[in-house]
């Protein structure tokens, strides 16, 4: 089992151990484990936002380097530059095409989870509704 598995903002064994040694620690700890508990899935949106908006306010020095020469940031061989230049185009594109497959697997993780959640509800329904007994419920 991966870390990221175990340890995910969710009421898992893991974090709820954790933030009980993170009180008994030093109460910080527990507390900021209580949050990532409560609000981790919402990192996810505040780090992909924090870094959109960083990388904006860097290209943006950037394009402002490029349109008043390459005074600085070239080598004074016109070749190397135009081809360096080539090449991390290149790159931004390729790092942009890898940054949309990262968002279309965390999208697919999270329909799977979802998937497992509900599957796991409709059989719980379903053994509640069949007169079976549910661990932990009393049979109606």
């Amino acid at each position: 089992m991966n870390q990221s598995a175990l340890i995910r903002p969710d009421w898992t064994p893991a974090t709820i151990a954790m933030m009980v040694l993170g009180f008994v620690v030093f109460w910080p700890l527990g507390l900021a484990m209580l949050a990532y508990i409560l609000f981790g899935e919402r990192l996810k949106g505040f780090k992909k936002d924090a870094n959109n908006t960083v990388d904006g306010f860097c290209s943006s020095f950037k394009r402002k380097g490029q349109r008043y020469g390459r005074a600085g940031f070239g080598t004074g061989n016109v070749a190397f530059d135009d081809w360096r230049d080539a090449e991390l185009a290149r790159l931004d594109e390729e790092r942009r095409k890898l940054d949309e497959m990262r968002e279309q697997f965390d999208e697919y993780v999270r329909e799977l989870r979802r998937a497992k959640d509900q599957e796991e509800f409709d059989r719980f329904m379903r053994d509640r509704n069949s007169g079976g007994s549910v661990p932990g419920f009393p049979a109606h």
